[in-house]
């Protein structure tokens, strides 16, 4: 009776059912997996959301690319962060996730594929599945930061391969697309009429000094085809607003195509909302501060972690350049899976396990940098006395 396109298997994993089991009992934890900026204890004025009742929303007049002014008021963000992109090459969305639906709606036929990084967030193996899209991997490596590793791009291409994502900063490893790597990915893509769809989302939120005007940005280019995504739900803290986007670029022929057809494809859904397409250069404007408390908020958690980590000669966090995430190795005293339910019901700590997010090899931790200052160090303390007990124990 149902579409495969749902996996037929929906049951829930030990983890949490565990989970499941704490909050029934109302047993107290603390959670390093938080990433809703609105729960993080962050400042939010009582009148943040006052632009959605400008009254031009009321006034209901369809644009299948985004109202203009909207779409201005997104260039200017991308030019406050150094990158010049024109008004009429942006498209709204209401999600970063729509966004995703939509180009492979563009770019793929039924059983296509696009390239995906490992390790990172596995959302994607759901939104290729629902858009009958196949994932195939490519791999990030570690030798003191991490690199793309441009040859398993090259070997995962394939004739149905449509497009290669990249996610910068990356989640979790928190790392960020190098000049040189897109310089080595661009002329792979169009020579073989491929495109890139850079995630961004995370991308002002650095961690480590001058990482973030360093990276390189897709949309600068016009030597291959490229979207760039970007949303309300991080950059201002957000998520509840629902408004994304996606900067397009590349050789002016084939931007023009690309957004004839994209237009059509918005055209038939009209996803966005006109009251978040009003208020959109406002939100933008007020969202700085929220903006400005995130950023100083995972940049200390951050280096907090570095610093009670080192102590703990077992455990090393993993550099990372931007974002709000943490990607912690730790010692394989047994499966992942196991390690975080022992976290969880012996010390309190929630964590999520490498596995999630594709680590090839065991044992990894991925904590979230937002929480308040307090909460992550309590918890972080928690999970390094784990495994300093555990080394006494050994």
């Amino acid at each position: 009776m149902f579409s495969t396109r749902i996996p037929s298997h929906l049951s829930s994993n030990r983890l949490a059912q565990t989970l499941e089991r704490f909050r029934a009992e109302g047993r107290a934890f603390v959670d390093l997996t938080l990433s809703n900026p609105t729960r993080a204890g962050f400042e939010y004025s009582g009148d943040s959301l006052q632009p959605l009742a400008d009254p031009r929303a009321l006034r209901y007049d369809p644009q299948p690319l985004g109202a203009m002014e909207a779409r201005c008021a997104v260039a200017a963000d991308y030019a406050r962060q150094g990158v010049t992109v024109a008004p009429e090459r942006i498209v709204l969305t209401a999600s970063s996730s729509d966004a995703y639906s939509l180009l492979f709606k563009l770019l793929a036929d039924a059983g296509d594929d696009v390239l995906v990084p490992r390790p990172s967030y596995p959302l994607f193996d759901h939104l290729t599945r629902l858009d009958l899209v196949a994932a195939r991997p490519y791999d990030l490596d570690y030798h003191g930061a991490w690199s793309i590793d441009v040859a398993s791009i090259e070997r995962g291409i394939t004739p149905r391969t449509r497009a290669v994502l990249v996610v910068s900063p990356n989640n979790p490893t928190g790392s960020l697309l190098t000049a040189d790597e897109l310089d080595h990915i661009a002329p792979l893509c169009a020579s073989r009429q491929l495109a890139i769809i850079a995630d961004e989302v995370f991308a002002d939120y650095e961690l480590e000094p001058g990482a973030c005007a360093r990276a390189a940005r897709p949309a600068g280019r016009d030597d291959v085809l490229s979207f760039s995504l970007g949303g309300l739900s991080k950059s201002v803290g957000l998520p509840q607003v629902k408004l994304g986007w996606i900067a397009v670029a590349g050789p002016p022929p084939v931007v023009a195509a690309a957004l004839d057809r994209l237009e059509l494809a918005c055209d038939t859904y009209l996803a966005v909302s006109t009251p978040v397409q009003a208020a959109a250069a406002q939100l933008l404007e007020n969202g700085a501060s929220v903006r400005r408390q995130i950023g100083d908020r995972v940049a200390a958690n951050y280096r907090w972690l570095m610093s009670a980590a080192a102590a703990v000669p077992t455990c090393r966090v993993l550099r990372a350049d931007a974002g709000w995430y943490a990607v912690i190795q730790v010692p394989s005293l047994g499966s992942e899976e196991d390690l975080v339910i022992e976290l969880l019901t012996t010390d309190g700590v929630l964590t999520h396990p490498g596995y999630f997010f594709d680590f090839p090899r065991e044992s990894f931790l991925i904590v979230s940098l937002l929480p308040e200052s307090a909460a992550f160090e309590d918890g972080v303390g928690r999970l390094v006395r784990h495994f300093t007990c555990s080394a006494g124990r050994s």
